[in-house]
């Protein structure tokens, strides 16, 4: 008997490496789910497609194998965009599987009719529509290599009379893997090695491109003696065991990462492409490695680029650059981080009859999670405040939305984690606005049995929106959350879970939290008002706040304006 359409779909995607497909079942899709009920993909049922675009992102991510997605017509489909937009933007390989209305009511405003080409377009590296059974293989084909080889989303849009129909014998096509080395040439490596050999304070600011490159970095820098900053999407890879290591910059780093950068004379970029122009030095010799040749000197001047993979450019360059006993610049930017850690720990402590502060949680949860424990935060505080005070190991693992910068984020890519990495503890940190969003999929944790870790962070409002607000000198507005109560809740949906008010019961729930066996969630009430501080305070943030201030004690607010000096001032 031949083969559907369908089952050439889901043979190729299987052959291709997709272990997992996250998707609502529905009508166009009948064909595509029937096929994976008789493959060897596993279908994780979620409970709203915009989670399983995250979820499949976070598998894809963590794994780096290719994993699916699939919904049905017209809004089924559309309803991944969000959380396919957060995995492309990640760089993280999935596959959509669209299902389509019939071809013959294309084009006449059939009722559920979506053109998913011009929804896509803008968030894939791959989108077409197989059009006739003969090009379901070669196009299947083509979408996996796509977005494997791009490392991104591809979406295929398959109409259900051409998923149901037989598919022509036609075998030969197939996903390759290939695996090239990209180099700089002995030119451009010797001019690198030129400035490099010729700077006096040097430092290394390294981007996820340094994913496979830890032990080449931390060479580079013990031979120019070097300190090494590191983008957010980095810490994984360049924090753990390095001693060159001094954080983070920008918005969320800290202020000994922002000190190595603007007050080095030589910066080396390797693989970053990180976008806040305030952040780069104004007179360094900046030299910038990049496996995209389209990224050198698009976010800031570059006085050299040059294309190549980081451990590999590494590598070659090792051999040409000089060896440096000098390191006063290296122990001055030591000197920083240490007082930036001091800083960031300042608030990591209980304190007694006081609101839970969010550092304390957050240091509480890493203290006693697994070391290759996954951690997935929502956009805005939780997010900070992982990246801040969660150290990486080596084996544990951070997915949060960097570039994309969406709420709701956390708990649905914690799914997709538990489903890649069933041994390993996965720890959603979910801010109470985030979670409110798509919180029905926590049922999905229950049904596809994936004993998910979630922590809310519940201080009843938007806080990060709440503090932009207020430090652009606006009084904040439509920010209070009034939320249940989050532990009954997710008990009825069949959670274990705690809520958490008193600092002094949050060591003990943490550990019963992460000891349990299934599901579990910790409600946890946060201070509304403790800041996240940039590591460098602006003159117009300090006039923004203080505007705030004065606009709420006019409306009665002052002791909210209070809170916020006080948060400020520790």
């Amino acid at each position: 008997m031949a083969q559907t359409v369908a089952q050439v779909i889901i043979e190729t995607l299987e052959q291709a490496g997709v272990r997992r497909c996250y998707g609502v079942p529905g009508d166009t899709l009948n064909h595509v789910t029937d096929a994976i009920r008789t493959s060897g993909i596993r279908w994780v049922h979620v409970r709203h497609e915009e989670a399983g675009g995250f979820a499949a992102g976070a598998d894809a991510l963590l794994t780096g194998e290719l994993a699916a997605c699939a919904g049905s017509c017209g809004p089924g489909s559309l309803h991944f965009i969000n959380g396919l937009f957060e995995s492309h933007r990640n760089r993280a390989p999935v596959v959509l599987i669209a299902s389509q209305i019939v071809r013959d009511e294309l084009g006449f405003e059939f009722p559920q009719e979506v053109d998913f080409k011009q929804v896509y377009l803008a968030c894939s590296v791959f989108c077409d529509e197989i059009r006739t059974p003969a090009q379901a293989r070669r196009m299947t084909a083509m979408a996996a290599q796509a977005a494997l080889a791009k490392k991104g989303v591809a979406v295929l849009i398959v109409p259900a009379d051409v998923s149901s129909s037989a598919a022509p014998d036609e075998p030969g096509f197939a996903v390759h893997r290939a695996e090239p080395r990209t180099l700089p040439s002995e030119d451009e490596l010797a001019r690198i090695a030129g400035l490099l050999n010729a700077g006096e304070k040097i430092a290394i600011y390294g981007g996820s491109g340094c994913h496979d490159a830890h032990d080449e970095v931390v060479r580079l820098a013990e031979r120019l003696k070097a300190p090494v900053a590191h983008t957010s999407r980095a810490k994984d890879f360049l924090e753990h065991d390095n001693p060159f290591v001094v954080g983070m910059t920008g918005v969320f780093g800290s202020e000994s990462g922002y000190h190595a950068l603007m007050n080095c004379d030589t910066l080396l970029l390797l693989g970053c492409d990180f976008a806040w122009r305030q952040f780069y030095p104004e007179k360094a010799t900046i030299i910038q490695i990049d496996i995209d040749g389209s990224h050198l000197g698009r976010r800031h001047p570059v006085d050299l680029g040059a294309v190549g993979g980081i451990r590999e450019t590494l590598g070659a360059l090792l051999p040409l650059i000089k060896a440096r006993e000098a390191r006063g610049f290296l122990d001055e930017c030591l000197e920083h981080r240490e007082k930036a850690l001091a800083g960031e720990r300042k608030h990591a402590v209980p304190e007694a009859g006081k609101a839970i502060h969010p550092q304390y949680l957050t240091e509480t949860i890493g203290r006693h999670a697994s070391p290759d424990a996954v951690f997935t935060a929502d956009g805005g505080s939780p997010m900070v405040w992982l990246l801040r005070h969660v150290p990486a190991t080596g084996r544990n693992r951070t997915v949060i939305s960097l570039t994309h910068g969406t709420m709701a984020n956390a708990m649905p890519q914690a799914l997709g984690a538990k489903a890649a990495f069933p041994e390993r503890q996965v720890i959603s940190l979910s801010g109470d606005g985030g979670i409110a969003m798509l919180i029905g999929d926590l049922m999905t944790a229950i049904q596809e049995d994936l004993p998910i870790k979630v922590c809310i962070y519940n201080n009843s409002s938007l806080g990060f929106v709440e503090l932009e607000q207020k430090v652009e000198g606006l009084l904040d507005t439509y920010t209070d959350l009034k939320n249940p109560d989050f532990a009954r809740v997710a008990e009825a949906m069949g959670f274990w879970s705690r809520r958490v008010e008193d600092s002094a019961k949050l060591d003990e729930a943490v550990r019963q939290w992460l000891a349990e066996p299934g599901p579990a969630l910790l409600d946890v009430v946060t201070d509304r008002y403790e800041l996240v501080m940039p590591p460098k305070i602006e003159a117009d943030k300090v006039f923004g706040t203080a505007l705030y201030s004065a606009k709420a004690v006019f409306a009665g607010r002052a002791g909210e304006a209070f809170q916020l000096m006080k948060g400020a001032i520790r």
